[in-house]
Parts: C-alpha cells; structure tokens; sequence
C-alpha cells in the first residue's frame, strides 16, 4: 500500500499550454512504470459534475453537505464548501486514497515541484523564473538561455522519466532509497 503522503508533482502552465493533454499521455506511461498515480484538477470557474434534476443535485440543493453517488463501476463524492474558504491541495489530497504519485493540473501558486508546460505560440511568458518551485520546462521549441532541462512537450516518456527520477520514485511503485 503506498504511503499516505503521496510524492506530489505539479503541472503548471497558462490557459491552452496543453496541460491537460500532457497528463492524458503521462498517465499511462506512469502506470507502466507500476506507479499508481491520482490527479488533482483545479478549476478556476464555478462548475458541477451533477445535473438539475437528478436526485443528487437536488439533495445538495436542499442543503446537504455532502452528497455520494455510487455504482458497481464507480463512486463520487461531492462536498459544498458553502461559506468554507476554497481548500488548498494538501486539504483536498488527505481526502483522496494513498497512492505512489499525485499529479496535480493548476494549483500553480502552490509549493509542491512543477513542470511548466510552455508554448511559446501563445505569446505568454514563463511563469520561471517567477516561481522557484519549478523544475524543468516542456515545450515544442527551443528556449534559449534556460537554466533549467527542457522536455521536450511532445515526449511523455522522457517527461515520465524525468518525474519518476526527480521525484525519486524507483521501480513497482516505490520509493527510491
């Protein structure tokens, strides 16, 4: 069983950096490294996974402060803040089952390591070296004068290498050490 604090690693990037598609190819490929990985997703925007008129969203809407949908394939837990301020991701991560590694989408301010995901095409800067938690950077080009490695974006077997052995996790699903 892995241990309770997971080894956190984050992907950061602006808006359309091809974040979420990065995570696509790299779970997979850390799972075949027998790691096993969860996700933390973090949304700027008020949004539901529940729908009106189903009964869940109508026993949240009558005040319920959490409410669980389940079936043979899957369960789903949803909790209203209410007036609770937003959690940060180690709040939430206590509240996820241990696993080996946990990547998180977004968080960016948050102080865990960090892959920037950067594409030059959108015309935004860096985020390093504004954010000392960031590692390395993957792109689709070339950056000139970067300090730190540069992944290439398109590569998520390299990119897996490069979290298992910078988070110094060793083969079937443990740490290294």
């Amino acid at each position: 069983m892995p241990d309770r604090n997971p080894t956190i690693f984050g992907l950061a990037g602006w808006s359309g950096s091809g974040k979420t598609t990065l995570l696509r190819a790299l779970i997979p490929a850390l799972v075949r490294r027998s790691l096993r990985v969860s996700t933390l997703k973090h949304a700027h925007h008020n949004f539901d996974v529940d729908k009106p008129g189903k009964d869940s969203y109508e026993h949240r809407q009558a005040g319920a402060t959490e409410v669980m949908v389940a079936s043979a394939h899957r369960w789903a837990l949803m909790h209203e803040l209410r007036e609770e301020g937003e959690p940060s991701s180690a709040d939430l991560i206590r509240q996820m089952t241990p696993v080996d590694l946990m990547l998180i989408e977004g968080f960016k301010t948050e102080s865990h390591d960090k892959l920037e995901i950067h594409r030059p095409a959108l015309g935004r800067p860096t985020l390093y070296p504004g954010d000392p938690k960031i590692v390395a950077i993957a792109s689709d080009h070339n950056i000139e004068g970067l300090p730190l490695p540069r992944l290439d974006l398109n590569d998520a077997e390299a990119i897996a290498d490069f979290i298992v052995a910078h988070c110094g996790l060793g083969g079937a699903g443990g740490k290294a050490g």
